[in-house]
C-alpha cells in the first residue's frame, strides 16, 4: 500500500511547527516531511522537534544539501534521531539548489563526486564502520560514530537528472522526486534508477517518495496554477491536483501506478490552513487509498 504524507513547508515561521506536527500525529497522517531550504529552517533541529511532539507520525527530511554539510556531522546527526525516535526519521541528502550553495561559497564543481562520496561515507558510518577516505571532497581519517544506529538507516537522496537518478538506485537506499513529477516521470526514474542497482549488483525493493503539488478548499485550481507558475513550471495536467479528497486521492493513485512508493501532499505556499492540510490528507484522502 502507497504510504501517504503532507509537507510542512519552511515559509511557514519556525513556531507554527508544533501545531502542525500534533495535527499530523493526532490524525493519523503516516508522514510528515520538512524541508532544508536555505535560508528558511535547519533540517535537523525541524525534525527533532517535530519527532520530539509527536508519538507515531514519520519525520521526513527531503532534503539535506551535501554540499553544506561535513559528512560526520550528518552521521552523526542522523545516528542521534534514529536512536532517540527508532523507526521514526526519514532523512534524504542531495545536491542543494546550485545558486544556494554559490551564495554561502560551498557550490561543488563536481555536484555528482560529492554526492557520491557523501553517500558512501554516510551509510558506511551508519552502519557503524570505521571509515578512512581520501576522495576529492569527502576526508575522514579513521572515523567512527560511538553511538551508531541499532539498525541500518535507510538513506534516501533527492534526484531530478539521469546522472543522479541512477547513482541514487546505485548508492541509496531510496529516491525523492519532485513535485514536478507526472507519472511517466516516475516511470522514468524507476527506469534509471534500477539501471543504476544493476550496475552496483544490488537487488531488493528502491523506495521512490514523490511529492505531488495540491489544493484543496475555496480557488483551489488558482491557488495552485499561481504555485506551479511561480516556481517557474508549466501548469501541466498532472503536476499537481486541486480539489476536494476523491480527486486527489486519484492522482495519488495515478503516481502509486507509475511506481511511488510514497506520495507527499505539497500544498501551496499560501495554504491558508496548515493544519487542516494535513487532517485533510490523513481523514479524507487515507481511507480511499485502502
Amino acid at each position: 500500500m502507497t504510504a501517504l504524507g503532507a509537507v510542512f513547508r519552511p515559509q511557514l515561521p519556525p513556531e507554527r511547527l508544533r501545531a502542525v506536527a500534533r495535527a499530523a500525529d493526532d490524525a493519523g497522517l503516516e508522514e510528515l516531511w520538512l524541508w532544508e531550504d536555505c535560508f528558511l529552517e535547519g533540517g535537523i533541529s525541524a525534525a527533532a522537534a517535530a519527532l520530539a511532539w509527536t508519538e507515531r507520525v514519520r519525520v521526513g527530511v527531503g532534503l539535506l544539501p551535501v554540499p553544506l554539510r561535513n559528512v560526520a556531522v550528518t552521521a552523526m546527526e542522523a545516528a542521534t534521531l534514529h536512536r532517540m525516535f527508532p523507526g521514526r526519521a526519514i532523512l534524504g541528502v542531495g545536491h542543494g539548489v546550485q545558486d544556494w550553495m554559490g551564495q554561502v561559497g560551498a557550490r561543488a564543481e563536481s555536484p555528482v563526486t560529492l554526492l557520491r562520496e557523501h553517500l558512501d561515507a554516510l551509510r558506511a558510518l551508519l552502519r557503524g564502520e570505521r571509515v578512512s577516505t581520501d576522495g576529492r571532497y569527502v576526508k575522514l581519517d579513521g572515523v567512527a560514530l560511538d553511538w551508531p544506529p541499532t539498525g541500518t538507516p535507510e538513506v534516501l537522496v533527492g534526484a531530478t537528472g539521469p546522472r543522479t537518478l541512477r547513482l541514487s538506485g546505485a548508492a541509496a537506499d531510496g529516491t525523492i522526486l519532485t513535485a514536478a513529477t507526472a507519472p511517466e516521470g516516475v516511470r522514468r526514474a524507476r527506469q534509471l534508477i534500477d539501471e543504476g542497482r544493476e550496475s552496483a549488483g544490488r537487488t531488493g525493493h528502491h523506495r521512490v517518495v514523490v511529492y505531488l503539488h495540491t489544493a484543496t478548499g475555496p480557488d483551489a485550481a488558482a491557488r495552485l496554477r499561481a504555485e506551479i507558475e511561480a516556481g517557474g513550471e508549466e501548469p501541466v495536467p498532472e503536476h499537481g491536483v486541486a480539489g476536494d479528497a476523491g480527486t486527489v486521492a486519484k492522482a495519488v493513485r495515478r503516481l502509486a501506478d507509475a511506481g511511488a512508493d510514497t506520495v507527499v501532499l505539497q500544498p501551496t505556499a499560501d495554504e491558508p490552513d496548515p493544519e487542516g492540510f494535513v487532517r485533510f490528507a490523513a481523514t479524507e484522502v487515507r481511507p480511499l487509498l485502502s
